[in-house]
């Protein structure tokens, strides 16, 4: 890597750079607490208008579908207008806020990690759904919708059964969900074509690993070390999967968390810097900007001096 990282920090520091600057919610379910559960439909019919503040979910992968109205998506400090129908892709991690019109009928899946990951491995095509929250519109044919419609309402139907085989049914709806979600999305025509399936899903362990440690400041072989490959091995998966380099894709995922402290935290700099594993914030500075082409103070300046959203109902 050639970001040069902290050793020892100060316990001031440190505990400066933990203060929380998006939120990591869990997901709220019609359920008791106690009760098990790996996938959940909900339909929502609350009445009005009604917006979330940018927020996470780090064990939960969500699918929103809108079967009718529209709104904005706030992702990752950038709004993305959407209109039903159409399905919102939020994988774990994302941060995101919604803001729906007055009165949209919207159905909302969301789906355990763990449970997801075994989904995906079925389709190389899933994963790569999942690399990228996603608006997906339905809306190419009038059938579109209906059809997916009908997947939901027969997927909370099999969700709340008790009957023999709902586990497998759950299973077998959701693998349908997904497949029309890379279909309509044209990911079977277009998503890593000349990468294999085995290139495709060390890609995918990579990135849970980037995750994981990326505020470290490990070597590249460390991770391929992790995952007992070499880093030629590494470096091919990543170029033919991701069309990136490894150590592009770690630096991106700074990037990503520091945008993300700038825009919707209140620590400094300095905090950020440090809470990102670099040793001074003039070097942190100086990699921002090599990044982005903006410096930390200057970006983050930008991003909040946006004129403020309109109303979504006018």
């Amino acid at each position: 890597m050639t970001y040069r990282a902290v050793a020892n920090h100060s316990s001031r520091s440190a505990q400066k750079a933990k203060k929380a600057s998006v939120p990591k919610v869990r997901l709220y379910v019609e359920q008791p607490e106690t009760k098990s559960w790996f996938v959940h439909v909900g339909h929502v019919t609350d009445r009005g208008r009604w917006r979330t503040e940018p927020h996470a979910h780090p064990e939960y992968g969500q699918v929103i579908f809108v079967r009718s109205g529209r709104g904005v998506m706030n992702l990752e400090g950038s709004d993305v207008p959407f209109e039903g129908p159409c399905a919102l892709l939020l994988p774990t991690e994302c941060v995101h806020g919604l803001d729906y019109e007055l009165d949209v009928d919207r159905w909302v899946v969301t789906i355990e990690v763990a449970y997801l990951t075994q989904v995906n491995a079925k389709l190389q095509e899933f994963i790569a759904l999942w690399a990228l929250p996603r608006v997906i519109p339905l809306s190419d044919s009038a059938e579109a919708g209906v059809e997916f419609g009908s997947l939901i309402k027969g997927l909370k139907r099999e969700v709340e059964s008790d009957a023999v085989g709902h586990v497998v049914g759950i299973e077998a709806l959701l693998t349908s969900l997904l497949l029309m979600l890379v279909r309509e999305a044209r990911l079977d025509q277009t998503a890593n074509e000349g990468a294999s399936r085995n290139d495709v899903r060390l890609v995918d362990r990579f990135r849970k690993l980037i995750d994981e440690h990326y505020r470290e400041n490990l070597q590249l072989q460390d991770y391929a070390s992790m995952m007992a490959v070499s880093l030629v091995q590494l470096r091919a998966a990543c170029a033919s999967a991701a069309e990136q380099s490894p150590t592009k894709m770690i630096h991106a995922r700074i990037i990503t968390e520091a945008k993300r402290n700038l825009i919707f935290g209140d620590m400094s700099v300095e905090q950020i810097a440090f809470g990102l594993g670099f040793a001074d914030a003039a070097y942190f500075t100086r990699f921002f900007r090599r990044e982005v082409g903006q410096a930390p103070s200057q970006f983050r300046i930008t991003a909040r001096q946006q004129p403020d959203r309109k109303s979504v109902t006018q």
